[in-house]
């Protein structure tokens, strides 16, 4: 992933790995192509509790605090296709989130995926749409586009989510406070390693944590078009 995002010719393109205390070697990985790319490639070893949404966190300030102008969130699994990273940059300068979505007119997800796949995340999306009152369509995805401004914007300082909530909150947050968002069509592709950590138990969860983010911000952006 990091050769192939290197690859893209994106000029200034800095590239920050977030090491969650990973057990599968990600951490000495990201190491050695640190040391093969220097000042372009750098790792964030986090210590402390682990968990999806404060890794985001913790790459998001890192990436504040080196004075990046724009900052995509990825999956390194190649689920994201990295080839569709300078569409969502293009859209930049003209809006402050900007969503690889899977469900809007020309959005996709493989076909690897089976029906049952396919509906449980069709309607973890649903769902969270639907009880938060949003008019993103794809709230759920992790494949995001953000400019600076944003995320000092929304301040990352109240988000608390962990896990896939983490993405429902983030831009639950962005439309409520009217930000600029716009969604561009992705075709979410099979991961070519690792496997899918929703088990029963973390779907239930999510659930209810969409049920917290709604009463957390049940005032804020009223009054807004």
């Amino acid at each position: 992933m990091v050769e192939a995002l290197l690859g893209l010719g994106i000029p200034d393109l800095s590239i920050l790995v977030v090491d969650d205390a990973s057990p599968d070697g990600t951490g000495e990985i990201a190491d050695r192509l640190a040391a093969g790319y220097p000042g372009r490639v750098s790792v964030l070893h986090r210590a402390g509790p682990r968990g999806l949404g404060w890794a985001y966190l913790a790459g998001f300030r890192q990436a504040l605090a080196e004075g990046a102008e724009a900052i995509v969130q990825m999956d390194c699994d190649f689920s994201h296709n990295p080839a569709d990273v300078p569409r969502l940059l293009a859209h930049i300068p003209d809006y402050d989130l900007v969503i690889g979505s899977r469900y809007i007119p020309g959005g996709s997800t493989a076909e690897e995926w089976g029906p049952h796949r396919k509906l449980l995340s069709w309607w973890a999306n649903f769902y969270a749409r639907t009880l938060l009152g949003l008019r993103i369509r794809d709230v759920t995805g992790g494949f995001r586009a953000w400019k600076r401004e944003t995320l000092e914007g929304i301040g990352l300082d109240r988000i608390h989510s962990q896990g896939y909530v983490f993405q429902v909150e983030t831009a639950c947050l962005c439309e409520r406070l009217g930000y600029r968002i716009l969604e561009v069509p992705i075709r979410f592709e099979e991961r070519r390693k690792g496997h899918s950590k929703m088990s029963l138990r973390v779907q239930v969860e999510a659930a209810l944590r969409v049920w917290e983010v709604g009463w957390r911000y049940r005032d804020l952006g009223k009054g807004r078009g």
